[in-house]
């Protein structure tokens, strides 16, 4: 095998799996509030509180907005059925029927 069909068959072997490795990331959310707290989720709830004036971002408004002095970003939570509100974190209350 000449040296330009083994570079050649690397070169796409890396490109597979540069693609592969790109599609694997973990995504998620942003939420930020009305006080422009933001922080990231794995999950979209629809139970915040309508007065917490919640956004839903992607990862790609993430990278463009995650060093602007408006936004205070927040610890991302590993249970993050909850919010942020003026700097504490309010857990979701649970309605048992």
């Amino acid at each position: 095998m000449s040296s330009l069909v083994k570079t050649t068959m690397l070169t796409a072997i890396l490109g597979i799996g540069a693609v592969i490795a790109m599609t694997a990331t973990a995504s998620a959310d942003v939420v930020c509030n009305h006080r422009n707290e933001c922080w990231k989720v794995k999950k979209r709830y629809d139970t915040y509180p309508a007065t917490l004036g919640v956004q839903f971002y992607d990862d790609k408004w993430y990278e463009g907005h995650r060093h602007e002095k408006r936004y205070t970003w927040r610890d991302d939570r590993d249970d993050d059925r909850g919010y942020y509100d003026d700097g504490k974190w309010v857990t979701f209350e649970v309605h048992h029927n």
